[in-house]
């Protein structure tokens, strides 16, 4: 296919949606990525919010038309080219699930709702790839239609990451209706954004930066406006706020001859983004801010390209997360490499289904086995509940959110009653990957090597078979007696679940010692 060295990003905003396509160029040993094309719209999704977060229809139908018109630039691209990511709308509505059906309906794509401090690490990332490298840190503002995100960060690497509940589209409802502004407006917007950076300013300040950046729509329009009219010699002063602010209350809105370079889908919402800028710099005590470009949708790019090779950041956060729960990394690596090679012998899907799915479910149950033990920390008892708790609420720089909740309801599952409702529900690559991290961690009870002939398992439909030496199994009553209760609760949600023991080798899928068996796969963490 010629599209085989493209990617796309679909990044949607509270206030705009925006597609980028990129090309992959190989330069010099590294890759880069080269925008050969941009569609933006503005949607203003914030704004069909209603005081009890629910997305008005009218709201929903926007979104809809938008993406639809997106989907015909993208139709003949494969999954795992396109990444679409949702932010803070997404995050806030009560009516998710029916945004989310719909926008994935027209835009024929998975949509991944990201945390806010996944947003503020892609942000970053995004407009450092746009800059020259550099070893200094940097801040990175990007104040978005329902959402502003802080970030500190050096060379590509976040280092402080904050994500604020205030927007340009959200604040324009709240004091700004329609555009029009005054002295009181601005003066109460300007408060309330200055309340809530203030949470984050002192360790902002402490860790210092020697550049920084405003990235997206409304950084880019002040960038644009106060240098055509003259308030700026170069980016955003607070010199150059307060001329553009004292016009923004004479006017009574942003629409004057005065202001140059002001894009008429701007005009409504500039004096929100001028409120809460003047209010990071207040904050931040920011002397001067230079316009980033990039920002989400190319951090967005960069994430896909570093998943086509090593440097896949989440391989990175999985390493950190076992180190900061002190996880025993050869118990993980045992259990990680026994429920591979079960799910790798017993997954019955083509290639062609299995890379039609949104999500590599086998990387997914590596990462969580490596995980499972997380809970550990927290107390013995259930600590496979505490486990998931973790995955499902923690910031996991890399993963979407839908990624945690897989890896979390395989830890919830991996021990204990299943929930008859849940594995009905699951599709086929999740029920089966619960179904090998459960016997992988029944195998390995002793947390220690073991030795084995003839283990395989079969899984065709709803049937299971898992065939094993029997005198193995009749060595090992404890084994056997789980291994009996596992086929109870299996059969108890509609499963059909045989034990076939047997006397002779026969060709199986694994043998002897599964921590030397099986090669550590290429996407393991180190440890």
């Amino acid at each position: 296919m010629e599209n085989n060295n493209l990617l796309a990003a679909v990044d949607l905003g509270s206030n705009s949606f925006r597609l980028t396509v990129g090309r992959i160029e190989e330069r010099n040993g590294e890759s880069y990525i080269f925008a050969i094309d941009r569609l933006k719209e503005t949607v203003r999704l914030a704004a069909g919010l209603d005081e009890d977060k629910v997305l008005s229809d009218e709201a929903i139908e926007r979104a809809v038309g938008v993406l639809q018109r997106f989907a015909e630039r993208i139709q003949n691209f494969h999954p795992h080219q396109v990444r679409a990511v949702a932010t803070n709308t997404f995050r806030v509505a009560k009516n998710r699930n029916v945004l989310l059906q719909r926008a994935e309906a027209a835009l024929g794509f998975p949509i991944e709702v990201v945390s806010g401090p996944e947003e503020a690490r892609l942000v970053f990332s995004g407009v450092a790839h746009e800059l020259p490298l550099s070893d200094k840190n940097r801040l990175v503002i990007d104040i978005g239609g329902g959402s502003t995100e802080f970030i500190i960060g050096k060379g590509f690497q976040s280092l402080l990451v904050k994500s604020l509940p205030i927007g340009c589209v959200s604040f324009t409802k709240l004091y700004f209706p329609g555009g029009m502004v005054s002295a009181k407006a601005f003066k109460q917007a300007e408060i309330n954004a200055r309340n809530q950076i203030q949470v984050l300013s002192k360790s902002y300040r402490n860790m210092g930066w020697a550049e920084a950046f405003g990235s997206s729509g409304s950084a880019k329009a002040l960038v644009a406006v106060l240098q055509a009219s003259g308030f700026s010699e170069r980016g955003i002063t607070m010199e150059g706020m307060e001329k553009l602010k004292r016009i923004l209350i004479k006017t009574g809105s942003a629409n004057s001859p005065l202001l140059l370079d002001l894009k008429t889908d701007r005009i409504e919402v500039l004096p929100a983004g001028l409120a809460i800028m003047m209010a990071a710099f207040k904050e931040l005590k920011i002397k001067q801010m230079n316009q980033g470009d990039g920002a989400l949708r190319v951090g967005v790019l960069y994430d896909m390209l570093g998943r086509k090779s090593a440097a896949d950041i989440r391989a990175g956060t999985v390493a950190q997360y076992m180190h900061r729960y002190r996880v025993d990394t050869k118990q993980a690596l045992r259990v990680r490499q026994l429920a591979s090679a079960f799910y790798e012998s017993a997954l019955t899907l083509s290639k062609e289904a299995q890379e039609s799915w949104p999500h590599d479910m086998h990387l997914l149950l590596k990462w969580a086995c490596d995980l499972h033990e997380i809970g550990l920390s927290i107390a013995q008892s259930s600590y496979h509940r505490h486990s998931a708790y973790v995955l499902q609420h923690a910031d996991m720089p890399g993963f979407s959110k839908d990624e945690q909740t897989i890896m979390a309801r395989l830890n919830l599952e991996s021990q204990g009653k299943l929930n008859k409702s849940d594995i009905k529900s699951l599709a086929d690559e999740e029920w089966q990957a619960i179904l090998c991290i459960r016997l992988a961690l029944i195998f390995l009870r002793k947390r220690q090597a073991i030795h084995m002939e003839n283990l395989a398992l079969k899984i065709e439909a709803k049937d299971i078979t898992l065939t094993i030496g029997k005198r193995w199994l009749e060595n090992h009553p404890l084994t056997e007696f789980s291994l009996s209760n596992e086929k109870a609760l299996w059969e108890a949600c509609g499963f059909n679940f045989k034990i076939k023991p047997i006397s002779q080798n026969q060709n199986g899928v694994a043998s002897d010692d599964p921590s030397s068996h099986y090669p550590q796969s290429p996407e393991n963490p180190p440890h």
